[in-house]
């Protein structure tokens, strides 16, 4: 069973977006098996790491579509990536150095932001994207 599953509560209906969104939620998947199997500490870190990148690739594919589009909440929103990557990095920072296990804990932080972020932030600009005519 995976720990997050794509449905349509999490669409933002801009195809490269959503499909940016699953690749996290699949990667997230990916950390939390990987555990559950106890497929060992480098496996679990080399996910981590993938997730990290890829956060920062997706959080630039909607800043650069806030810029394009004049939205007025990109500061906002681009507060919310900042903390995301700043929260993950601390957690890699403290796994790398022993000090952290990688817990459900952890996991329920990583699915909970992502689940509120989606359904809320992202939903809103995507609402300002069509109002505009441009989603």
């Amino acid at each position: 069973m995976a720990l997050v599953d794509w449905d349509d509560t999490l669409r933002i209906d801009i195809e490269e977006i959503d499909d940016e969104h699953k690749r996290l939620i699949e990667l997230l998947n990916a950390i939390d098996q990987a555990m559950r199997e106890g497929r060992g500490r480098q496996l679990v870190d080399q996910i981590i790491d993938r997730l990290i990148e890829y956060a920062k690739t997706h959080f630039l594919t909607e800043e650069r579509y806030f810029e394009q589009y004049g939205y007025p909440d990109a500061e906002a929103h681009k507060y919310e990536h900042a903390f995301f990557i700043v929260k993950v990095f601390k957690f890699k920072r403290e796994f790398d150095q022993g000090k952290l296990m990688l817990s459900v804990e952890i996991l329920d932080f990583l699915m909970e932001w992502l689940r509120r972020h989606i359904k809320g932030s992202d939903q809103r600009y995507s609402e300002f994207f069509r109002r505009q005519g441009r989603a």
